[in-house]
């Protein structure tokens, strides 16, 4: 047997094409041929259960070898194997990987799907690291021949008498002087592992050393025997693949840690598995993510029938559960050639909103069974909730019954719980709900203790996303008003149309204005003289609610730059009746009446952390001399 030809192809310049924009990068060649070999093993491995095959099965594996003297890479399989009519037809016709013809064949079997290769171009992958590609066959058919075929990566090829003498195929790839990385062990065993750890047919590469106890030496110690067994690089049966009921949760870490070596254990976990309308199996986990917002994004697996694929799950995965960890497989998930992008239809959106439903049930579920434990869990789950809420009004609707709100007193509410808790107390005089919150504790004390001596209640909203949260519920909650707590003095935060009287007259108010504006001498201080309790403090220095929202979210890349361009502005609430105010307006000494005011207006800086630098110096030289 010895035959010549040209492959049939639509164009002269496929292999060109195959080697420099096919595939992105050049280690996919070793995906794309050991993922053949597998799929060759379980097809005869369904051949043999369909009573097809009544030959010895044999130990099936595939094997990857390499020689860098010779500078070969070898993958060989002991599957299905192919006659020389077969090569001309699946190779030399660019590579159908037999699925279609297979496809029609057992297309009543139950699960044939499971082992159709969806692989297209795979195989000409070896082009972009091999000069020379060499296949030895033998297909399982009986009577049939071994056959040869070789080809140096241009559209020649020759056919001929083959050598191997058992059941399945050899490839054996002359490497390039480009693809030279990939003849180093650590190098191939990188990629095996890579793409190959989950293959669901042993993948062996080389062997290693292991040993036993045997015996005891002169002195008493523990004597080892050392010996060789086959390196094999893959679980074939991962827990996706298994049934939740017969996995423990022990099972469950086990793969989490196999995954994520270096990483603290999970919160908690979903075992994904659907057939219908799409397939689709999978372990998502809920890492801690604390409030540092530490998003490692690209640590959700792809798979399709066991093979990785990519860790670029944006498409099938919503944003927001991109903080998950874990795996996902699916045979429905749509390719391009390259198999490394995932494209956008129908099923990619299904699986979206099925992986967001799954999600917030079992929060829901994990809510209703255990509040308590669920309330312990919500430092690391709350940013992530947020999240969902923020990115997806489906989320929302599902989330808003589990959501947590935190307030001061690390007491839990449910939104409607909380709103219903502060409405009575804290509805102003236009009728609205005023949700206050602090996002810095420490920093706004005076203000949150202010709030509490008229039992208001103050939200803990400390998280990267609650500016945009806050936002969020101000929308979604009707006649309700959102303000931090150090947006304005107390009374005007909720303001219920019952001011105290003023007990400066306009002349005396005209008369603290002007002192405090020159005591302070800021264009960016707007001083107000306001009407408030006797029992808030003098001066209050706040930024208006609407401004700083806008400054943070450009400053978060919100799309608002225009905003943080914009110089910080405060105003100045002077509490007109406060005795210390009334003291320095009776105060006849010009000088004394400034440093006062200076001092009032230092100290409403210092409570918030704004009084730095050569005027903090100053403040601490004033207030040495005041005393």
């Amino acid at each position: 047997m010895q035959e010549k030809g040209t492959i049939s192809i639509h164009t002269e310049n496929i292999f060109p094409i195959i080697k420099k924009f096919l595939y992105s990068d050049h280690e996919i060649f070793l995906r794309e041929l050991v993922s053949n070999a597998v799929d060759a093993t379980q097809k005869i491995k369904r051949l043999a259960s369909l009573g097809q095959y009544n030959g010895v099965l044999g130990d099936l594996q595939v094997e990857v070898a390499f020689d860098a003297d010779a500078k070969t890479i070898t993958i060989s399989d002991n599957g299905l194997g192919m006659t020389a009519d077969e090569i001309k037809k699946y190779i030399n016709q660019i590579a159908f990987s037999g699925a279609t013809e297979f496809m029609e064949k057992f297309k009543d079997a139950k699960d044939a799907n499971e082992i159709i290769g969806r692989f297209g171009l795979g195989f000409y992958s070896a082009f972009m690291v091999a000069d020379q590609v060499e296949i030895q066959t033998l297909s399982y058919q009986e009577g049939a021949e071994p056959a040869r075929w070789i080809c140096d990566g241009s559209t020649e090829f020759e056919i001929s008498e083959g050598n191997r003498t058992e059941r399945g195929t050899t490839i054996i790839l002359h490497v390039n002087a480009d693809g030279e990385e990939f003849l180093e062990k650590h190098r191939l065993e990188e990629i095996l592992n890579k793409y190959g750890k989950f293959l669901p047919v042993p993948i062996k590469f080389g062997t290693r050393t292991e040993r036993d106890e045997d015996g005891e030496d002169e002195e008493g110690k523990p004597k080892y025997t050392e010996f060789e067994v086959d390196n094999i690089i893959n679980n074939t049966n991962p827990i996706w693949t298994k049934a939740p009921a017969d996995l423990t949760d022990a099972d469950y870490l086990d793969f989490y840690r196999e995954l994520y070596p270096m990483a603290e254990d999970p919160l908690f976990w979903i075992h994904l598995n659907v057939d219908y309308p799409f397939n689709l199996t999978g372990v998502l986990y809920f890492p801690k993510v604390k409030n540092d917002f530490e998003i490692t994004k690209n640590k959700i697996k792809l798979y399709s029938r066991q093979v990785f694929i990519t860790d670029e799950v944006k498409d099938i995965v919503p944003e927001f559960l991109m903080l998950l960890h874990g795996v996902i497989d699916s045979p429905d998930i749509p390719l391009n050639v390259s198999r490394s992008f995932l494209q956008a239809d129908g099923n990619v959106k299904k699986i979206n909103n099925y992986i967001t439903k799954k999600v917030a049930d079992k929060l829901a579920e994990l809510f209703k069974a255990d509040r308590k434990g669920f309330e312990e869990k919500w430092s690391d789950i709350g940013l992530f909730v947020k999240y969902g809420m923020v990115s997806e009004d489906k989320f929302y609707d599902k989330a808003k019954d589990f959501a947590l709100i935190t307030n001061t007193k690390d007491e839990f509410y449910t939104i409607p719980e909380y709103t219903e808790k502060v409405k009575v107390n804290q509805t102003n005089k236009d009728d609205a709900t005023v949700l206050i919150y602090t996002n810095d504790p420490a920093k706004q004390d005076s203000f949150i203790q202010s709030a509490n001596k008229k039992d208001y209640d103050v939200m803990l909203m400390n998280s990267p996303i609650d500016n945009h949260f806050v936002a969020l519920l101000e929308q979604k909650l009707e006649k309700t008003v959102i303000k931090r707590v150090d947006a304005d003095v107390i009374d005007k935060l909720v303001n219920k149309g019952d001011a105290p009287a003023h007990v400066l007259t306009e002349e005396q108010t005209t008369s603290v204005k002007a002192i405090f504006e020159k005591a302070i001498s800021k264009p960016n201080m707007k001083v107000e003289v306001e009407s408030l309790s006797p029992d808030e403090l003098p001066v209050t220095v706040t930024m208006d609610e609407f401004m700083r929202r806008m400054k943070e979210m450009a400053a978060m890349g919100g799309g608002m730059s225009f905003y943080g361009q914009m110089p910080d502005n405060y105003k100045v609430s002077i509490n007109g009746n406060h005795k210390l105010i009334s003291r320095i307006v009776n105060d006849g000494n010009a000088e004394e009446q400034t440093a006062l005011a200076r001092q009032a207006f230092d100290l409403a800086l210092l409570s918030q952390g704004m009084l730095t630098g050569a005027e903090l110096t100053e403040f601490v030289n004033r207030s040495v001399s005041l005393i």
